[in-house]
């Protein structure tokens, strides 16, 4: 079972990078909601190394290679709240006089379930076959084999990841997703997208000016933002596909904070051309439908709930930042955050049941509440903590702190463990996880 202690967190951030986590892996009834971190007990697997089975010699980059597959798979279960990995124990293996791992030795260091991989290097390219045991009955449950361009190997191992998690849970994963980020290059602040776990860094905007509050479509190809690229803060539609940029919104003074309904067909987003702050409704061409707010306060960062009927968001109308939920009409406003004086930034589950949001007491940190108001929970506790967002499995949660001096981006589970460093040298804000593309 994952042991969550603080003094063990501090000291694994200290000491690690973004590579530095291989470890973990939970599932035994993973069709239930995930519990409290205190009484959920993942399930326990193994990865043996990866073996070479074909006919030609290979040099060390290959050898490498091979290595690093198997470590990205160990590291892409560790990072599910469903699993935890067993590590190979040499001393273990010392201990019972065995030259070789058997399925008995799994079972003794607690193994679950076992994973076996085989690959080939056929033409230049790569080909992974992995088996999935039962070490209990030592029964062959999964096989399936995957085969890419020598480059792709990490996106190949990320395939082989979710079918494990797929086969095991029923579940979907989100080792295939990417993440979008601000990242401060100079004096500008761009775009940039990776992979979930921040390899394959892509720079998406190169517009030298500042773009601030990524927001994605449904569907995952297409990310709104705020850009000052001609010097005011209008809102703009990236294509992932094509990298092409269309203005959405130039009214007068702000446009920010864009959120997409869930059916794809409205965007809400803050304006201030009335002078002062408010939620709007626009189409998708950027066409005002309806202002949801009409306050004297500063009325900000709007949230869709999954099913579309509801959006939270932000007001200092009672004096102080707090989280509100209106109705998709703006009608129905009740207050959500009752906890301390600053509550703001507030991010709908993608399951419905939580809304996290920035909580600041001495520090910013993260914090989550039930949509129902019950619940409310601080999930960081180092540093100050921005910008959280969920992962489209409503699993994880991705945001910036500063608790090791420069903004980095990091990710955690829903309850607050296993909070991992995506990013190095700081500089980086307003993460988002983006749904994966069909």
């Amino acid at each position: 079972m994952k042991k969550y202690f603080a003094f063990i967190v501090v000291i694994m951030l200290l000491m690690a990078s973004s590579e530095a986590y291989s470890q973990g892996l939970p599932i035994r009834d993973v069709h239930g909601r995930l519990q409290e971190k205190t009484t959920f007990e993942p399930t326990r697997i193994s990865v043996e190394d990866n073996r070479y089975v074909g006919i030609e010699p290979i040099g060390y980059a290959d050898t490498v290679l091979m290595r690093n597959c198997a470590a990205i798979l160990r590291k892409d279960l560790d990072f599910s709240p469903y699993f935890e990995v067993v590590l190979l124990d040499s001393f273990f293996m010392r201990h019972m006089e065995l030259t070789e791992m058997t399925m008995l030795g799994w079972k003794r260091l607690g193994s679950e379930y076992l994973v076996k991989m085989e690959t080939e290097f056929p033409r230049d390219k790569i080909q992974i076959q992995y088996r999935l045991y039962s070490v209990e009955s030592g029964r062959e449950i999964r096989k399936k084999r995957f085969n890419d361009k020598k480059a792709a190997y990490r996106t190949l191992v990320h395939k082989l990841a979710n079918d494990i998690v797929k086969t095991l849970t029923g579940d979907e994963s989100i080792y295939l997703t990417k993440i979008v980020y601000i990242k401060k290059i100079d004096s500008t602040k761009e775009l940039i997208m990776a992979d979930y776990d921040g390899y394959n860094e892509e720079q998406l905007t190169d517009n030298g000016s500042i773009n601030i509050s990524p927001a994605a479509s449904p569907d995952g190809k297409y990310v709104y933002f705020t850009s000052y690229m001609h010097d005011v803060p209008n809102l703009y539609e990236l294509s992932l596909r094509d990298n092409e940029v269309r203005l959405i919104a130039e009214q007068p003074g702000i446009n920010a904070a864009a959120a997409v309904s869930p059916d794809g067909k409205q965007i809400a987003c803050v304006l201030s051309r009335d002078g002062n702050s408010e939620i709007y409704l626009l189409n998708r061409k950027g066409k005002i439908e309806k202002r949801l707010t009409k306050s004297w306060a500063i009325e900000s960062s709007p949230t869709w709930s999954p099913d579309g009927k509801e959006i939270a968001f932000t007001s200092d109308r009672t004096g102080s930042p707090q989280i509100y939920i209106m109705d998709s009409e703006g009608m129905n406003v009740r207050r959500l955050t009752f906890k301390g004086g600053y509550n703001d930034s507030p991010q709908w589950s993608p399951k419905g049941d939580q809304i996290i949001f920035v909580h600041r007491d001495g520090h910013f940190h993260v914090a989550s509440i039930d949509a129902t108001g019950k619940n409310f929970r601080i999930l960081t506790d180092l540093g100050n903590n921005e910008n959280p967002h969920f992962s489209p499995d409503g699993n994880h949660i991705i945001f910036t702190s500063n608790r090791l001096g420069p903004t980095e981006v990091y990710t955690m589970d829903l309850f607050g463990n296993s909070q991992r460093r995506l990013t190095i040298r700081g500089g980086f804000s307003n993460p988002l996880w983006l749904p994966e593309q069909d």
